[in-house]
């Protein structure tokens, strides 16, 4: 397997980690890994308020930046635009937030006890 095939497998496993966090949490997940001429939207969810744009970082550990930093500017600009697309493809009432979900992952996916910070609002 290829290094560009394993970090797609790792952020796809990182992302279905923080969808069962937010499934626990009463939200509904509406779409992952949504692709448009834009970018991609690592998962979309619903819950009573808010319909959460949420942007899934993983990394071994926050020993030289937190994975938050990894949504600088101009990774911020393509999710709010490809949110737009998103929206307009997918009608709601419901309020649009950016969140970022911050998973840390020291063995990969043989870690027994991934930490994953959930940050509401991000941006």
């Amino acid at each position: 397997m290829r290094a560009g095939e394993d970090r797609r497998l790792l952020g796809r496993w990182g992302e279905s980690l923080v969808a069962e966090k937010l499934r626990k949490r009463g939200c509904t997940i509406l779409a992952a890994g949504w692709y448009c001429r834009m970018g991609e939207i690592d998962l979309v969810a619903a819950d009573k308020k808010y319909l959460r744009f949420v942007e899934v970082k993983l990394r071994k550990d926050a020993r030289f930046t937190q994975a938050r930093e990894a949504v600088d500017a101009r990774k911020q600009e393509k999710l709010r635009l490809s949110a737009q697309l998103y929206l307009a493809e997918n009608p709601t009432d419901l309020q649009p937030c950016f969140d970022v979900a911050e998973v840390y992952a020291p063995e990969g996916t043989a870690t027994k006890t991934p930490t994953i910070i959930y940050i509401e609002n991000a941006f």
